[in-house]
């Protein structure tokens, strides 16, 4: 949260490594962490509690005794279990024979997207990442979609029930040419995004589909930045 100098110790000079801006601090994710009173035993701010007060106190002597003690406490609790040939089970790493390394189960390497990503948070030890949701907008389209076909099913309807009244001939004739036979109802398409055969979009669809527009030019700009990088 502040800035990073190095110091070079031979000629006393000093250069700003790292300066986090207004900017930068627009930019970071917003951090979200759980109330200290309802964390476990083994959560690490509840953990390390005693040794996290002495540093920011810079009582390092303090700090390596509170260090200390944990870590004897978790030797012991190794050595109980190896005599009680319980076997140590974790729940969110998982060993790698190869490499003789320890790795997070549940890794999300893939880069951060601004414009699907909303918020990443952990829920039971499991790093998760909060998405936009958008298929509250495809049921919209599907119910624009279904209203539209009724209206026009009831149109189809009504001209047939006009056609085949009892009307005088002359009467029938003059229905007949002002109430045509609805076409056949055409798919959406996805290039244009309109009706065809239907009315034109409804508000919300109109807008959600410019927005998808605008969402789909962004990431191909997105990919062809990555690709130059990656180049």
């Amino acid at each position: 949260d502040g800035e990073v100098h190095i110091n070079e110790l031979k000629n006393g000079n000093t250069e700003v490594f790292w300066n986090p801006t207004s900017e930068v601090r627009r930019q970071r994710l917003k951090r979200h962490i759980v109330l200290f009173e309802e964390q476990t035993d083994f959560e690490s701010e509840r953990l390390w509690q005693h040794v996290t007060s002495a540093i920011n106190k810079g009582d390092q002597h303090k700090a390596t005794q509170e260090k200390f003690v944990l870590e004897e406490e978790q030797r012991n609790a190794a050595r109980e279990r190896r005599e009680n040939g319980t076997e140590w089970k974790p729940l969110l790493f998982q060993h790698d024979i190869k490499t003789n390394e320890w790795h997070y189960k549940y890794e999300d390497l893939r880069p951060w997207d601004p414009l699907n990503d909303i918020a990443q948070f952990e829920k039971n030890g499991i790093l998760q990442t909060m998405e936009r949701n958008l298929s509250r907008m495809s049921n919209h389209k599907t119910t624009c979609i279904n209203n539209q076909m009724t209206r026009h099913k009831r149109s189809a309807k009504d001209c047939r029930r006009r056609k085949t009244s009892d009307q005088p001939s002359n009467h029938s004739q003059n229905t007949e040419s002002s109430c045509s036979t609805p076409e056949s109802v055409q798919e959406l398409s996805d290039d244009d995004g309109e009706y065809w055969g239907f009315e034109s979009l409804c508000t919300q669809c109109g807008k959600e589909m410019n927005h998808l527009r605008e969402i789909h030019s962004a990431v191909l700009s997105l990919q062809r930045s990555q690709q130059d990088i990656h180049r």
